[in-house]
């Protein structure tokens, strides 16, 4: 038979009420009194009714995470993060992998999973502006990335445009001047950072070439590969390659490695997100680099905020401090 409160009072020597106190946190309760429970609940191996506890405080004390892949290993970092921010306020967070998928991303923008969950921190990736600010989630929810807060939602995100066009800048400083571009298009992601490379390469009087902009299918690293074996197709190939994520920039270093060329004298490379892969690839790889901790303790206070009431109704817009990171891959 299951442990009841009233087993751990009897054992504590204490009421009912004093036990629930301890367990629900409450203030004013003696040193000694609270060692005095805690020790009868690990002996008697108490495992408290969640859901009950939920009811009466009216909250769960666990915050949803909905991002595209947890196989990613920006996105497994960025969930490493939060989870560890969320865990310093006394939050769980639970994983949702959405794919990228429209019909995951409507889920979450539902609400997800009822009185399970007490808000939501949402990378999306296939929703359009226009749905996130028609959205009615029921919870509170931050957004994560380029895409527009709409007026509605909070959101943390790193200025894409500049970072864009700060790696570019690099590459030109470096004196190329057939500049690359691998990842535009498709997502808002691709979009945004199209910009900064393109705002970039008209700052420094070079007209932008429609060859040298590749869309991926993916941010993976055979869709870098692949698109970096087209470059090398053309009659004049790249000088530079800008990759708009880490992962599109090693595969596209195995496809120069596997054409002979080397990295950086024959073509310079820069990818975008800083992941532990790159920094010990051979050659390392400069890219630019998020501060992802202080983004995740932000989404985390910015959502804990929203779920006590706070913020008013006007969304808040905070930009994630990033540096490039100058490495091998260009020379560094």
């Amino acid at each position: 038979m299951a442990t009841r409160l009233s087993d751990v009072a009897a054992r504590a020597g204490v009421s009912v009420k004093t036990v629930s106190n301890v367990i629900n946190d409450y203030p004013h309760i003696t040193a000694r009194t609270r060692a005095k429970v805690e020790a009868a609940i690990a002996a008697l191996d108490y495992k408290p009714n969640v859901s009950a506890r939920s009811l009466r405080k009216g909250r769960s004390d666990f915050i949803a995470l909905a991002i595209p892949e947890m196989g990613s290993p920006y996105f497994a970092e960025l969930g490493a993060e939060i989870s560890r921010a969320a865990k310093r306020r006394g939050i769980t967070v639970l994983i949702d992998q959405t794919e990228g998928e429209s019909a995951a991303e409507r889920f979450v923008l539902d609400g997800m999973r009822g009185q399970l969950i007490d808000g939501i921190i949402f990378s999306p990736l296939a929703t359009a502006p226009a749905k996130l600010t028609s959205a009615d989630t029921g919870k509170p929810l931050v957004l994560l990335g380029e895409r527009p807060a709409g007026g509605q939602f909070d959101r943390v995100a790193v200025d894409s445009v500049q970072a864009s066009y700060d790696a570019t800048t690099h590459l030109i400083s470096l004196g190329r001047h057939r500049i690359a571009a691998i990842g535009v298009g498709g997502t808002s992601t691709g979009a945004v950072r199209r910009k900064g490379y393109r705002k970039a390469l008209k700052a420094a009087g070079i007209s932008h070439d429609a060859t040298l902009e590749l869309a991926a299918s993916g941010y993976h690293r055979l869709d870098g590969a692949m698109a970096m074996r087209e470059l090398l197709a053309l009659p004049e190939p790249p000088d530079a390659v800008f990759c708009f994520n880490d992962l599109l920039a090693l595969g596209a270093l195995r496809a120069l490695a596997e054409a002979g060329l080397r990295v950086p004298q024959d073509v310079a490379v820069v990818g975008f997100d800083d992941i532990e892969d790159g920094r010990y690839h051979s050659p390392s790889l400069t890219t630019i680099s998020q501060d992802t901790e202080w983004l995740a303790d932000n989404a985390v206070a910015l959502l804990l905020d929203r779920i006590a009431g706070n913020g008013g109704s006007t969304h808040r817009d905070l930009t994630v401090p990033y540096t490039l990171q100058i490495r091998e891959s260009t020379g560094g």
